[in-house]
């Protein structure tokens, strides 16, 4: 990260900048002569009282005492993509929540509350794209009473690191004292490579809807219903891939080795449910189901995938690096704290 200008470090950030990219550097607490520094890139959200606020990919601000600055400049709005298919943050937004659905809904403004009897955040959560027509405020009262009034706890699903998402509303639900509970990555690539991966799908069964067997292997289905069922199944196009647990065919009782899900929607398919059984990993398995989907979704027309995986899932995020899967962006969701 380079901020000399003539051999001079230099501050070339203004509180008019709030809400464009920037990167800092910093210096550590207590320093003096001789100090560490820090450096910082994220958006600009906010610049009052001497502290500036800074929201990097992670959807945590970062607050900088101004007098520990030593060095800041903008920077573009969002870093050059190497690979994968050209994506804008809005409508993988859109293609993302189509393909994984609530049981009820109800509009806030262009925001949507979302809520399916607990099951994951992803659907039991409020998904604000664009404007809930209310002071945020009053927005996020509005959102805890809607959850509050289901029985499930409120919680807000934001974007962070692309171009077009939304640093400033983590900040501003911060300033109102909501927490980041869970952050993962959104990762996308071009479709025909994981169609073309070196794999055995001959075992791999496709089908339109989840039966016991798969259900019994998707480690989520905790809490059985209809429900579970309603999300899982809907969206534009749904595949569920199963790879028996019992050579040829599948025995009563014998959960699958390996099981997974798609949604085919327009030149997106998205990738979701891929598990394999603790004792079978590392064959391969995972790559024949997602060989097998990919190639079923090349028949319906789709060019682009994507998927979403938490930060903490080193395994997952190894194999689909191979797969050719790059980040886009980060996705949070928020609770009050």
């Amino acid at each position: 990260m380079e901020f000399t200008m003539g051999g001079r470090l230099e501050v070339r950030i203004k509180p008019a900048d709030v809400g464009k990219r920037v990167s800092v550097r910093r210096r550590s607490e207590g320093g003096g002569a001789g100090a560490e520094f820090t450096d910082t890139v994220g958006v600009l959200t906010s610049w009052d009282d001497g502290v500036v606020a800074i929201t990097p990919k992670s959807g945590e601000s970062v607050h900088i005492v101004e007098s520990a600055l030593v060095a800041g400049k903008v920077v573009p709005a969002a870093p050059a993509r190497r690979r994968g298919p050209a994506a804008s943050f809005a409508e993988l937004a859109t293609v993302t929540a189509r393909a994984w659905q609530p049981v009820e809904s109800e509009p806030l403004g262009e925001w949507r509350l979302r809520a399916a009897g607990s099951f994951t955040r992803r659907a039991n959560s409020a998904l604000p794209l664009g404007d809930p027509g209310l002071p945020l405020g009053e927005a996020f009262g509005r959102v805890e009473r809607w959850y509050e009034e289901r029985g499930l706890p409120p919680y807000i699903q934001t974007a962070t690191g692309a171009e077009g998402t939304q640093e400033a509303l983590c900040a501003e639900l911060e300033r109102h004292g909501w927490r980041r509970e869970v952050t993962a990555e959104v990762r996308i690539a071009a479709l025909a490579p994981v169609g073309d991966l070196d794999a055995d799908v001959s075992a791999v069964r496709l089908s339109r809807e989840p039966d016991e067997a798969w259900l019994s292997r998707y480690q989520r289905f905790s809490t059985p219903g209809p429900h579970v069922l309603r999300v899982l199944g809907g969206g534009p196009s749904v595949w569920f891939a199963t790879v028996s647990g019992a050579g040829d065919g599948m025995a009563d009782g014998d959960a699958p080795t390996a099981i997974g899900r798609c949604v085919v929607d327009g030149r997106w398919a998205g990738f979701m449910a891929v598990e394999v059984a603790p004792g079978h990993r590392r064959r391969g398995l995972a790559t024949s189901v997602m060989a097998a989907l990919a190639r079923q979704a090349l028949e319906e027309g789709a060019s682009a995938a994507w998927l979403q995986v938490e930060e903490d899932n080193e395994g997952a995020r190894a194999l689909y690096d191979g797969m050719g899967f790059a980040p886009h962006h980060r996705y949070h969701h928020f609770r009050p704290a």
